[in-house]
């Protein structure tokens, strides 16, 4: 848990602006079978939409062509830089209802992801190191 989260994050990020239809993103979640979509604008996170926020909107899938990422968006997130520590993010998600990290370099720009099921693939695969599946490719 003391290496940097660069070493398990997700780097090539799909990423919408906060103009884009919930329609949009709704198609996103689906064909590329992920659950947070973070919003940026010249490359800095302006906020994360998760699947999630989808089910809580609670509004027919009609009104999703109506409705902009930037209206439905969390934009109070935490973020941490590549260099900070595995175990970091793993206490910040014990300690929180949410499950991905925005890693930003050090001009607040946005560099990868790191997901709660990213911490997990990385302990298990520090676990099991003689299972065949290797978890972390």
């Amino acid at each position: 848990m003391n290496e940097p989260v660069s070493t398990i994050m997700t780097t090539n990020l799909i990423t919408a602006s906060p103009e884009v239809t919930l329609d949009k993103i709704r198609d996103i979640f689906k064909s590329r079978k992920i659950h947070h979509l973070p919003i940026t604008k010249n490359g800095h996170i302006m906020g994360l939409v998760t699947t999630s926020d989808l089910l809580w909107l609670n509004r027919p899938f009609e009104e999703y062509t109506k409705i902009k990422a930037k209206s439905v968006m969390t934009t109070k997130i935490a973020k941490m830089g590549p260099h900070d520590k595995i175990g970091a993010a793993a206490d910040i998600f014990l300690r929180n209802w949410f499950h991905a990290l925005p890693i930003v370099d050090d001009d607040d720009k946005l560099v990868g992801l790191v997901t709660s099921f990213d911490i997990i693939k990385y302990a298990y695969a520090n676990a099991y190191p003689d299972d065949p599946v290797n978890y972390l490719t």
